[in-house]
């Protein structure tokens, strides 16, 4: 039997409301979610104009890397999804099996943290940037495979210097939680 008009309306609707509030998830997650086969995503998303993942991140990034102001691309460790300079950011990083501690599947922390520090100076919008000083915990491990979903929140500013918070996510456990302390240089004249 075919779904009415409506049972179609409602599901489009939590698509996309879905997709809103992760942009990162799968046609296979979003399946299992709204309770529906890979083929009814796929077509929902055809019907919407809403693009694949990968076009999704694709789009995003090139969004988010058009903002950036205090790194270029290439110094972002990971990948940029979103940017509003000088309030949050978005970043991911897929993890490989040469990101991990030998004889093990754990990733070093060092990617873990050099992804929330490019993020936590990413989110600045002035040219000259470092980290001045950072406070961290980390609440557990990454493992090969996971995909790391950085996110940056900038608060005070006080002094040329902004307090940015930076959460890590694998999956759905928190494995970092960052406090940087970020200095913006003043730029000298002929600079």
């Amino acid at each position: 039997m075919l779904k009415s008009k409506p049972d179609r309306k409602l599901r489009q609707d939590k698509l996309s409301e879905i997709i809103k509030a992760n942009p990162m998830i799968t046609d296979n997650e979003l399946a299992a979610q709204l309770g529906v086969s890979i083929s009814t995503v796929r077509l929902d998303r055809a019907l919407m104009g809403v693009p694949e993942l990968r076009e999704r991140i694709r789009s995003m990034a090139q969004d988010a890397v058009s903002k950036l102001r205090s790194l270029s691309p290439s110094e972002v460790i990971g990948d940029l999804l979103e940017l509003e300079p000088d309030k949050w950011a978005l970043s991911v990083l897929r993890t490989a099996k040469d990101m991990a501690f030998r004889f093990t599947d754990i990733v070093s922390d060092n990617y873990v943290y050099a992804q929330a520090g490019s993020i936590a100076v990413a989110v600045i919008n002035a040219a000259k940037v470092i980290i001045g000083s950072m406070r961290g915990h980390y609440r557990g491990h990454a493992h090969v495979g996971d995909t790391l979903i950085a996110r940056a929140k900038v608060g005070v500013n006080r002094d040329g210097k902004r307090i940015v918070s930076v959460r890590t996510r694998a999956g759905d456990r928190e494995i970092f939680i960052g406090r940087f302390i970020i200095e913006i240089l003043e730029q000298k004249a002929g600079d």
